[in-house]
């Protein structure tokens, strides 16, 4: 892993917060209905033609929000589970959780059912793969457990896959279909406040005890024998890690649906600017990866007069991002 910019912590926390307020800002004014800051302000806080509070309180802000939510939550699921794995190419897909959310929300599309039962079915199915993919490790005997967690996942998680692509198959091809494509790929086109209130408190029940366990998370990150050594119970804080981690990207893959990327990049460049500590990357990592999904969401409803899904946008701006980063070579890594 690298060692990170020697920047002094709180430069480093104002600039990341006066870049979000920044980028909220401009999000807020960026769209077919352009508005100028001291309008967008003046919307926000009830002020304003009824036109622009209609936009700005109504459409924008709560995609705002989110993508600010989504952003940090994946961001922050990433990291943690990079450092849990002490491997650099793990996501918070490694487990199976997002092909575990989107079976379940491919299951509630499928029969018919409304937008709140579709994302309740998606945070079941993100954290029943988990669950699953944890009983079934637990079960192998004589291989590494984290090896084992691993393995388990991919398999869990082609399984899923493939329960989805059989569901593709039978769904009606002219109202089924389009939404199970459009929702696997990822969107806060349609996203509103009620959708954005269930998940808050999700997430907070994740990242807490993340916050919290900052400093045994980086002893773990050491092997577990090194980590029983120093006191550190492994197989504990593992577990906990692993829940609050799938907590978190179950809840908001349930809001917006598969986004890929943005939990196996940022936490790279939260590397970049603060090193490996996970005291000072978790929350480095959920502040970039607020403010580059933001960025994202406003690009995806701004570059043309149809909406890009998220998870086209995050690919081809992360896969050539990851491609140089394989250039960099494994140094910064270890």
């Amino acid at each position: 892993m690298s060692r990170g910019l020697p920047l002094p912590r709180l430069t480093l926390g104002l600039a990341l917060v006066a870049a979000l307020v920044a980028l909220s800002l401009a999000a807020l004014t960026i769209g077919p209905f352009p508005l100028s800051v001291p309008e967008a302000l003046a919307a926000l806080f009830g002020a304003g033609e009824p036109q622009s509070q209609l936009v700005v309180q109504n459409i924008r802000l709560p995609r705002v929000v989110a993508a600010l939510l989504v952003g940090a939550a994946l961001a922050a699921a990433g990291a943690s589970y990079q450092t849990l794995f002490r491997n650099p190419l793990v996501s918070p897909d490694i487990l199976g959780v997002s092909a575990g959310a989107g079976l379940g929300a491919v299951i509630g599309i499928f029969l018919s059912l409304p937008v709140a039962f579709i994302q309740l079915f998606a945070f079941a199915g993100g954290m029943a793969a988990v669950l699953l993919v944890m009983l079934v490790a637990s079960a192998v005997r004589n291989t590494d457990h984290v090896l084992a967690l691993v393995l388990t996942g991919v398999v869990i998680g082609a399984l899923a896959g493939a329960a989805t692509s059989l569901l593709k198959v039978l769904a009606d091809p002219y109202d089924q279909l389009p939404a199970i494509t459009f929702w696997l790929l990822g969107s806060l086109a349609s996203t509103t406040t009620t959708d954005i209130l269930p998940a808050l408190p999700a997430v907070a029940l994740g990242l807490v005890p993340l916050f919290l366990l900052r400093w045994r998370i980086n002893v773990l990150a050491l092997g577990d024998d090194e980590a029983r050594a120093l006191g550190v119970e492994a197989g504990r804080i593992r577990f906990t890690v692993i829940a609050a981690a799938t907590l978190v990207t179950a809840s908001v893959t349930a809001v917006a649906g598969v986004v890929g990327w943005v939990g196996l990049v940022i936490p790279h460049i939260g590397r970049m600017l603060v090193g490996p500590s996970f005291a000072r990357l978790l929350p480095v990592s959920a502040a970039l990866g607020a403010g580059y999904l933001l960025v994202v969401d406003t690009l995806a409803r701004t570059i043309g007069e149809v909406e890009v899904p998220l998870g086209i946008l995050t690919a081809v701006i992360g896969a050539p991002f990851f491609v140089w980063l394989l250039a960099r070579g494994r140094r910064g890594w270890s």
